[in-house]
């Protein structure tokens, strides 16, 4: 008598069905809560917004960089402060600095060797200005006799007798570049004041000099 399926066997009539066991696992798997999904999609949102403001400070000081230096006025001032307060809580020495220089004298460079010294060893700083007829003055400060600033200017210079400079013995030299350079010795120091700047702009940077106080 035929019926209408073939018999099953012991092990056929116990087994699961594919699409019963497919069914259980998708049952199994916890749906994604709405806070959950709300959360998700937060996250790209509020990575955004937190870089927001660092791209805006970029931003800020990009362009306070192109302000400072224009086609017209190329020239980048800088701030000898912390190099002056370095080398003075290093120094053995009476830190002398320009002070109360007229407008028109821009720093535009600043470096000490306070940084790296060790206790007790010769320090050296040295800042460099633009002068109001557009020249460059340089004044340095050392303990050091050998440091690199001084005999750079120092080294083949031809001295010219010595000026008195808002009270202090100056000795006047010709550089090897042609260049005037001024030279103080204050028993502790050397001071030198030198550049292409004119006469009396050198003079009035050595003029200025004062203890630096803090």
């Amino acid at each position: 008598m035929t019926g209408t399926g073939a018999p099953r066997s012991p092990e056929q009539e116990h087994a699961p069905d594919a699409d019963d066991t497919t069914a259980d696992t998708a049952a199994d798997e916890p749906a994604q809560s709405p806070a959950m999904v709300r959360a998700a999609k937060l996250n790209a949102a509020n990575m955004a917004r937190s870089l927001l403001p660092l791209m805006l400070i970029c931003l800020v000081l990009v362009g306070w960089a192109a302000l400072r230096q224009t086609p017209d006025d190329p020239v980048i001032e800088v701030d000898p402060a912390s190099s002056v307060r370095a080398t003075a809580e290093s120094a053995g020495y009476e830190v002398l600095v320009p002070t109360g220089l007229p407008e028109g004298y821009r720093p535009t460079s600043a470096r000490t060797t306070a940084g790296g010294s060790a206790k007790g060893a010769p320090v050296t700083l040295e800042v460099g200005y633009l002068t109001p007829e557009e020249e460059y003055a340089g004044f340095v400060i050392s303990d050091d006799p050998s440091a690199q600033p001084l005999r750079r200017v120092l080294d083949g210079a031809e001295e010219h007798g010595t000026e008195s400079i808002d009270g202090r013995s100056w000795t006047r030299e010709s550089t090897a570049e042609g260049e005037t350079a001024l030279v103080l010795d204050t028993g502790d120091a050397t001071v030198l004041v030198f550049g292409s700047a004119p006469d009396a702009e050198l003079t009035e940077v050595a003029g200025s000099l004062a203890p630096y106080r803090g």
